[in-house]
C-alpha cells in the first residue's frame, strides 16, 4: 500500500494537507450539524456568524471581515439564499448593490447552532489539542492521528453535554445551584441574593443573559450568568457546577459557550470577580484566556466582600460594526 506523500513531503505539501485536514475536520462539523436538524454546511457558518454579529452587510463587506475571496462569498450566501437563511436586499439607488442579512429562519438556526453545535465542536477540538507539542508539522501529525481514533462528531456526541439558555422556568437552578458552592466555601453576602433572588430584574433585563450547561442522564448541573455593568462592559458572574457533576468537564463547556454568547452581545471588556480559594475555577479561567487585572480589581473589586482575585478576558475583539464600514 503506498505512503501518505503528502505528509511524508512535509513543508513542500503543507497547504495541501492543511486543506485536507480541513476538509476532514468540517466533514464532521456536517454530521453534528445535521443531527441537530440544520442544512448548515460549515463553509456557511463565518458567513452567518459575521451577518449575525455585525448586521446587515455587503457581500464585499463580508469578504473583507473574513479575509476570504469574494467569489467564494458570493456562492456561500447563494446557497444560504436558497435555504432561506439570508435576504438580499438592495440598498439606495444601485440596484446593484445588495445587503445580506439573516431571516428568522436563519437567526433560529443560529441559536440552535450556538446551544448543539458550536460548544461541542469547540469543546472537542480544544480537547484533541491540548496536549500538542513538538513542531508545527508533528501537532499536524497528532491532529490527524486524533481524528483517525475519534473523528470530531464522535468527540462531540461523546461530552454528552449541551447548552440551554435562560427561561423563567429555570430560574430555581440558578439559585440551587449557586448557593450550593457560595454557601459550601463561602458565605452568602447580600449581593449574591439580590442577584439569585432576582436573576430576571438584575441580570437578564438590563440586557445580560444567564446558560445553563445539561448533562445526559443527570439534567441540569451548572449555570453562569453574564451580567452588564456598563457600555460595552460585562461581568461574568455567578458560575457553578453542582458537585455531582464534577469530572464530566461540564465546566469548561459552560464557559467556552458563555464567553462565546458574551462576543455575541458585543462587549469590549468581559470580566470577573472571585477568592483564591476557588483554585479550580481559577485555574479554568486562565486556562481559557482570563488574566488577572488590577484595574478591574481597583474598579469593580468592592463588590464583594470575599473578593480578591480580578480577571479580564483578553482575547475579546469586538469592533463595532461601523468602524468597518
Amino acid at each position: 500500500m503506498a505512503g501518505d506523500i503528502v505528509a511524508e513531503l512535509g513543508h513542500l505539501f503543507l497547504g495541501t494537507r492543511l486543506k485536507r485536514l480541513a476538509e476532514r475536520m468540517q466533514a464532521d462539523v456536517q454530521k453534528v450539524a445535521a443531527e441537530a436538524g440544520l442544512p448548515i454546511q460549515p463553509s456557511h457558518y463565518p458567513v452567518l456568524a459575521i451577518i449575525e454579529r455585525q448586521g446587515s452587510m455587503t457581500v464585499g463587506q463580508i469578504a473583507e471581515a473574513l479575509g476570504i475571496s469574494q467569489p467564494g462569498v458570493t456562492r456561500n450566501v447563494a446557497r444560504l439564499v436558497e435555504l432561506g437563511l439570508v435576504d438580499l436586499i438592495r440598498e439606495g439607488r444601485d440596484q446593484r448593490q445588495k445587503s445580506v442579512s439573516l431571516t428568522p429562519v436563519g437567526a433560529a438556526a443560529m441559536e440552535v447552532s450556538k446551544r448543539a453545535v458550536w460548544p461541542r465542536i469547540d469543546m472537542a477540538v480544544a480537547a484533541m489539542c491540548e496536549d500538542l507539542s513538538g513542531s508545527f508539522l508533528d501537532q499536524v501529525s497528532a491532529i490527524e492521528r486524533a481524528l483517525d481514533e475519534a473523528p470530531l462528531d464522535r468527540r462531540a456526541a461523546g461530552l454528552g453535554l449541551s447548552i440551554l439558555r435562560y427561561s423563567d422556568a429555570l430560574v430555581h437552578h440558578f439559585h440551587d445551584i449557586n448557593a450550593e458552592w457560595i454557601e459550601a466555601m463561602y458565605r452568602m453576602e447580600q449581593a449574591d441574593r439580590d442577584v439569585l433572588e432576582n436573576p430576571r430584574e438584575r441580570i437578564i433585563d438590563p440586557g445580560g443573559d444567564i446558560l445553563f450547561v445539561e448533562a445526559d442522564g443527570l439534567g441540569i448541573v451548572g449555570t453562569c450568568a453574564l451580567r452588564k455593568t456598563g457600555p460595552g462592559q460585562v461581568e461574568l458572574t455567578k458560575m457553578g457546577v453542582l458537585a455531582s457533576a464534577r469530572g464530566r468537564k461540564a465546566g469548561e463547556f459552560l464557559l467556552r459557550a458563555t464567553i462565546a454568547r458574551a462576543a455575541d452581545m458585543r462587549t469590549e471588556t468581559l470580566y470577573l470577580l472571585s477568592n483564591r480559594k476557588s483554585e479550580a475555577a481559577i485555574h479554568l479561567y486562565e486556562k481559557l484566556g482570563f488574566v488577572h487585572d488590577a484595574g478591574i480589581m481597583r474598579e469593580f473589586g468592592a463588590r464583594y466582600e470575599r473578593c480578591d482575585v480580578a480577571m479580564r478576558y483578553r482575547a475579546m475583539r469586538y469592533r463595532p460594526a461601523e468602524a468597518g464600514r
